[in-house]
């Protein structure tokens, strides 16, 4: 994921509160393919599993608010931190649930400060990422009042890994670990609320647009943006998230019945189905125009607008037939396209687009009546591609492994360009894992 912004007064006092923790090495997400039988997480939690837990140990109602406020309005990350409890019950607490999901942290700066990326150890081994932007006030809308204000976003990972194997991802490099659980999602926002408060900051947005396929985890993270936007709890509101997608057709239904408020994002990064095949496999089960018929239905139906996420890789996606067949694909939707250059990822034989280049292609695409607006590279100094911290810590594949996938992604590409589907897949584990989860994220396997 990428991001754009310049340095800002308050960069050197969040850069002075991240300081990493070591993770060692050993623990990789193929080592973590089952779902953790810990304890439930606190922050995880449904109404009412507090209330019936304490009346179950024959505690008062009223300690499941002193716990909720411990955890939501002091941001406890330890028993010793559940504020108002008798040492009896903070144990009894502490022994059911965890006041905390995630192990470790291993946090690294760069963007003079601007950007942080953080590799979290949870429970059972597995590692998933974080990353949290700041963008500083700027502009002034009037007397004292600046026209853009202060921002601070984090981007959160739903699943550990991530079957859908997109190649120029390092995420899909790893595979699919395991779903992330409510509270383990909740928690990655935790911990970065509790460092911007150290340096006197709030934060203002988060996106799922890190490891793994959100809508197929989808009833964890609707769960988790209920937490994040309840006025009782984190209190973010829904229209501060966005939701991404690489086009999981059911799931967008669903969410659409369901008239979920807060932003749709769809991963498109190619508008013919060819060059998408390869560069987003999910397409070969949902193709690209039956996802942007899901996303306009969804855009008519919250009137909320729809995000096209689009990373430019040179001479693969970014050429003057790809933005005419984009601007033609979303002619007429509520929609708005993101344009990311790629971020360098090891053993794909890709480079992003130049600056001229992009220019050109957003100025098409504009031409063709849709909003354009180009991200720069946020954090590339700090591996601040998805995946890419979790990925050095699984260790080097061998060298033929890297050389055939390079050679089928060179295959593949120059086919697509070609305009031809091609029958051959990409080396990943998207199959299994996909057929497996659709059904759970709204309706029936189309093929």
């Amino acid at each position: 994921m990428s991001h754009s912004n310049k340095p800002g007064d308050s960069a050197g006092a969040i850069s002075d509160v991240a300081a990493p923790k070591t993770i060692p090495a050993r623990a990789s997400t193929r080592d973590s393919r089952r779902t953790t039988d810990a304890q439930p997480g606190l922050s995880g939690l449904a109404d009412g599993v507090l209330e019936k837990w304490l009346g179950e140990t024959g505690q008062p109602a009223f300690r499941a608010q002193q716990i909720r406020d411990s955890i939501w309005r002091h941001n406890a990350g330890t028993p010793g931190e559940l504020r108002g409890l008798p040492g009896d019950i903070r144990a009894a607490v502490a022994a059911a649930f965890r006041v905390d999901t995630i192990d470790e942290d291993e946090v690294t700066v760069s963007d003079g400060g601007l950007t942080e990326k953080t590799l979290h150890r949870l429970s059972d081994g597995a590692l998933v990422e974080s990353v949290l932007m700041h963008y500083p006030a700027r502009g002034f809308g009037g007397p004292g009042r600046p026209l853009h204000r202060e921002r601070h976003t984090l981007c959160i990972s739903s699943q550990a890994g991530c079957a859908v194997g997109c190649p120029f991802c390092a995420t899909g490099e790893l595979g699919f670990g395991r779903d992330l659980e409510t509270a383990e999602i909740v928690d990655q926002v935790r911990h970065a609320a509790r460092r911007l408060a150290t340096a006197g900051h709030v934060l203002t947005n988060v996106v799922f647009m890190g490891m793994g396929e959100p809508l197929l985890n989808l009833d964890r993270v609707l769960d988790a943006v209920a937490i994040l936007s309840d006025p009782r709890l984190f209190a973010l509101g829904a229209r501060h998230v966005v939701v991404s997608t690489s086009g999981v057709v059911p799931g967008i239904r669903r969410l659409t019945a369901l008239g979920a408020q807060f932003t749709l994002a769809i991963s498109l990064h190619a508008a013919r189905d060819p060059l998408r095949d390869v560069l987003v496999p999910l397409n070969r089960r949902w193709p690209v125009a039956e996802v942007v018929a899901a996303a306009r239905d969804h855009a008519y139906a919250t009137g909320r607008r729809v995000s096209y996420e689009y990373v430019m890789i040179s001479g693969v996606n970014d050429t003057e037939a790809d933005a005419d067949a984009l601007a033609r694909l979303l002619h007429g939707d509520l929609a708005h396209v993101n344009l990311i250059p790629m971020n360098p990822v090891a053993h794909t034989p890709w480079q992003a687009s130049s600056p001229e280049r992009v220019a050109q292609f957003a100025a098409r695409v504009r031409h063709g009546g849709i909003g354009v607006t180009v991200r720069a590279n946020r954090g590339q100094d700090a591996g601040a591609a998805c995946g890419q911290l979790a990925a050095d810590r699984a260790g080097e594949p061998s060298a033929p492994a890297v050389a055939h996938r390079r050679e089928v992604i060179v295959r593949a590409s120059e086919a697509a360009l070609r305009g031809e589907r091609s029958i051959e897949r990409l080396p990943g584990p998207l199959e299994a894992a996909v057929k497996e989860r659709a059904a759970h994220a709204g309706g029936p396997d189309r093929r």
